[in-house]
């Protein structure tokens, strides 16, 4: 059932990498019917996500390729560690090589990079949280990627929670009527969040009762008298200007979460590759 959720991405990203005349080089060069057996692994130390939607590409080709998955999703791997083994038509193999590797290293690369994130902040309580700064049409897969390095997933899109921000109170006509607004049309279970940039703005929030406060680009100082405001009243989002030599300062100031645009928009991708020879 899961993999409903993703073989349609699979599949237009073969196209995309097919285009109208296939594998040019493998159909020129490999005779019809050739036998590949390839090594499916990383070369360099990090945190496996996506192994499974890469090797959907390789079945998607092939059908009857034979697959041994040695490592799966969420494990932290050395160099040189052996993912999945495969055999199958090489002419396949070839052709979803790319495709596999584009999904497997980019979200393994925002796996390692969610994992170092929330290894840096162990011991505080924090959560770390992604953003909706993510490759458009890939959001579920990487924030699943998220998921799989330890990270929490903040709003999926706007239509799973209420967050006002400067815009919003703005056009609202202030932080009052754009709360009131929102509660007046929030069903019981969806979460109000507010923006704040003071803590002028934190305590007319706190007394109109909103949920989360989103604390943007406040420094360690004003964070914590934003903890001790709130004395647990609401829960507290640290976001904006944190990069991974600050967040556990910012972690260490008691909010609850901090929230990462970062995670998503500029992980890099972790070295992954696939090393083919003939098969039997």
């Amino acid at each position: 059932m899961i993999q409903l959720l993703y073989e349609d991405l699979v599949r237009r990203t073969l196209r995309e990498d097919l285009g109208r005349g296939g594998d040019l080089t493998s159909e020129a060069t490999i005779p019809s019917g050739t036998r590949g057996a390839g090594t499916l692994l990383v070369r360099e130390a990090g945190v496996v996500a996506g192994l499974e939607i890469a090797l959907l590409a390789f079945r998607l080709l092939d059908p009857d390729v034979s697959i041994e998955v040695q490592v799966g999703d969420g494990s932290a791997v050395e160099p040189a560690t052996t993912l999945a083994r495969l055999e199958g038509d090489a002419r396949c193999l070839l052709a979803a090589e790319r495709t596999a590797l584009n999904f497997l290293g980019h979200l393994s690369g925002i796996a390692t990079t969610t994992r170092s994130v929330v290894d840096a902040v162990e011991g505080t309580g924090v959560r770390i949280v992604c953003t909706r700064k993510t490759t458009p049409g890939l959001r579920a897969l990487e924030k699943y990627a998220v998921r799989v390095g330890g990270g929490t997933n903040h709003r999926t899109g706007l239509d799973d929670g209420i967050l006002i921000k400067d815009n919003h109170r703005r056009l609202a006509g202030g932080v009052r009527p754009a709360v009131e607004g929102a509660r007046e049309r929030a069903g019981h279970m969806v979460t109000i969040e507010l923006e704040v940039d003071t803590l002028e703005e934190l305590r007319e929030g706190l007394s109109l009762g909103v949920d989360v406060f989103l604390l943007d680009n406040m420094g360690p100082d004003l964070l914590r008298q934003a903890v001790e405001i709130t004395a647990g009243r609401a829960t507290l989002e640290a976001s904006g200007g944190i990069i991974p030599e600050t967040v556990r300062s910012i972690a260490e100031t008691g909010v609850d979460l901090i929230s990462l645009g970062w995670l998503t928009h500029s992980a890099r991708s972790l070295d992954v590759s696939l090393d083919l020879k003939l098969g039997r």
